[in-house]
């Protein structure tokens, strides 16, 4: 009789041992997050290991499916936005006594993948499951308000505004916990309503949402909406959080301009490692890209660019440097879009990220870079466009004053001698009003 009580309880101890193992080995799944973006939506899900798994779609009603191998919710779902127009909501529950299942209840069917993604220096392990509509459209930016044509045979000069990081890739966290990707994106919608309301001008959005957008497809984007300019807006970071103030970044051939340059190009280009995609990829084809850029007028034009926007920002408040920079930015590397990346400041900087978090700031930086931008195309327009028209490239031009600005630096920037500006003008010395439109002479 002891016999037979000992062997049970050795039975039992055995079986509470596997138990604890089989439970030691199970994945956690510690939370998940949706990002819904125009062209895609993605489910992510964080997990304390890599964990087998497979989908797949079922009709009637159309559903995604999502199995994992040994896992365990430790918390909720999150809610599928309204506007989401691809999922409706999200479910699970235990499957074979092991397994989680998540149910996606879709709005449409839906082409899926999933992969997996290592740890970085923001996330754990992660599972990632994108979800495009099964009859997919033609993906683009976000196409602003038109300020309208001037004629017939006028076309608008478009700029696209892409606002840094976003969705899975916060950017930069400044000390009080202010995400870069929140900052570029209201400096970017502020910039983008400046543009449409100049005549003649039009803004595409490349990012209005907080979604993540590849570095790559940012390009091809701006390309597809057949931008003028291409303008990504930043507030980064550095090693020593009493660097400060804003610059203004072109594509370099080789080596950047100086420590800091190199260090935020590298930082800037992570950015599609913790979205999932592989830097490593398509190298060969960015080297063509990049001497195809030096066959044409594209990295000319976006220095040429960049020094007014630079200009502009200088007047409006500190500038870390005096000109403008250039590192490997993937983000500036489209062979046919002059291209600039504009940094407002240093958001690692106590002072300055709470400068960049006051709407008014935005404001003034979103009216710097506008400001920089309609002299680029006054001194360089596009054919077939109202810049064209107005007689820029070395006839008459026109510029309005804006807060901070004088006679001398007007002249510096459309690079004309300041008599020659006053004789225009017919003013009798440097007193120039804010509003007030000065005709720029040919240079």
């Amino acid at each position: 009789m002891n016999r037979r009580v000992a062997v049970r309880l050795m039975l039992l101890s055995a079986a509470a041992v596997t138990t604890r193992v089989v439970a030691a080995t199970s994945v956690r799944v510690e939370e998940a997050r949706l990002w819904s973006a125009p062209h895609q939506t993605r489910l992510v899900v964080d997990i304390d290991s890599p964990v087998e798994h497979r989908i797949f779609p079922l009709a009637d009603p159309n559903r995604l499916v999502i199995d994992l191998a040994r896992a365990d919710l430790l918390g909720g779902l999150p809610l599928a936005a309204a506007d989401d127009p691809l999922v409706a909501g999200l479910r699970s529950g235990v499957r074979d006594g092991t397994d989680l299942r998540i149910v996606l209840d879709l709005k449409q069917p839906v082409r899926a993948r999933s992969f997996l993604l290592p740890p970085n220096e923001t996330y754990g392990h992660r599972l990632v499951v994108e979800l495009a509509p099964r009859q997919a459209a033609a993906a683009g930016p976000v196409r602003r308000s038109a300020s309208g044509a001037d004629g017939q045979q006028v076309r608008e000069v478009v700029v696209a505004v892409d606002a840094g990081h976003g969705g899975e890739d916060p950017g930069a966290i400044g000390p009080g916990g202010t995400h870069e990707k929140a900052i570029t994106l209201s400096v970017a919608r502020r910039l983008a309503v400046r543009i449409d309301a100049h005549p003649g001008m039009r803004a595409v959005l490349i990012r209005d949402g907080d979604y993540f957008v590849g570095l790559r497809q940012r390009i091809e984007l701006a390309r597809a909406a057949r931008a003028d300019l291409f303008v990504s807006v930043h507030a980064d970071a550095f090693k020593d959080p009493r660097v400060r103030g804003s610059s203004v970044f072109t594509l370099a051939h080789g080596e950047a301009t100086s420590e800091a340059a190199r260090w935020l190009a590298e930082r800037e280009n992570r950015a599609d490692m913790i979205g999932g995609l592989d830097l490593r990829e398509r190298q060969d084809s960015l080297a063509s890209v990049l001497l195809d850029m030096t066959q044409n007028a594209t990295i000319e034009h976006s220095g040429l660019a960049a020094e007014r926007v630079l200009g502009r920002l200088r007047i409006a408040g500190e500038v870390h440097n005096p000109r403008v920079q250039q590192a490997g930015f993937v983000v500036l590397k489209s062979p046919d879009v002059p291209s600039l990346l504009v940094e407002t400041a240093f958001i690692s900087n106590p002072e300055e990220e709470r400068r960049l978090r006051n709407p008014r700031h935005q404001e003034r930086l979103a009216e710097a870079i506008l400001a920089g931008i309609v002299e680029y195309f006054s001194a360089y327009p596009p054919p077939e466009t109202r810049f064209a028209r107005a007689g820029g490239g070395g006839g008459e031009r026109r510029h309005r004053i804006s807060h901070g600005e004088t006679l001398s630096g007007i002249a510096q920037s459309y690079r004309v001698p300041v008599q020659s500006l006053r004789s225009a003008n017919q003013l009798h010395g440097d007193r120039i009003d804010v509003g007030q439109e000065l005709v720029i002479p040919g240079s």
